[in-house]
């Protein structure tokens, strides 16, 4: 159980109500409506970072889940392994990404240095090494890296913030997850 009140949709500020239109709008924006003016603020960026980019969904969901995995974040972790499989990873990515070792896993060395860029990323305060950034940079452009590194860095906010507020996962997501045997 959630550690602070999710806004039900009927109770929700006018200011956020438009998050609230298909009704339940999951554990974060729930939570975040307790402050409306952050929620109006931090839905952009959310949208921006989490959004069709440059970037394939497929990528962003490699570094979303092994940061999150790496964070330790429950919520984060069960609901980025089902919006994982929607964006074309297998079961076996996405129990590896969960895992140490998640690298071992993918063949594609765009992929490969995703999982090694998020694991740096996640194992703060150890700088990332010049080797990597250096495969990086042979692997992808400066406004990708920009990118993904800004997708890894809002992902480790947001896992501090579900795990202290212990937000649920959507049942939905809960039965989706059950049914590929990832919980």
């Amino acid at each position: 159980m959630a550690r602070v009140a999710l806004i039900a949709p009927e109770q929700a500020p006018l200011r956020v109500r438009s998050h609230f239109g298909a009704g339940d709008p999951g554990a974060l924006t729930a939570s975040v409506a307790q402050v409306p003016e952050l929620l109006a603020a931090l839905s952009p960026f959310l949208r921006a970072i989490y959004g069709p980019s440059a970037i394939a969904m497929r990528l962003k969901e490699i570094v979303v889940l092994r940061v999150s995995a790496m964070m330790g974040c429950r919520y984060c972790v069960q609901t980025h392994s089902a919006i994982a499989m929607g964006a074309g990873l297998d079961r076996n990515e996405v129990l590896a990404l969960r895992r140490p070792g998640a690298s071992d896993a993918f063949t594609d060395g765009r992929e490969v240095a995703l999982v090694r860029w998020a694991e740096a990323l996640a194992a703060a305060p150890d700088p990332v090494t010049a080797e990597l950034a250096g495969e990086m940079a042979g692997l992808f452009s400066d406004h990708e890296i920009v990118e993904i590194t800004l997708l890894g860095g809002a992902t480790m906010m947001l896992n501090r913030y579900a795990t202290a507020l212990d937000l649920p996962a959507s049942p939905a997501t809960l039965d989706k997850l059950g049914a590929e045997g990832l919980l």
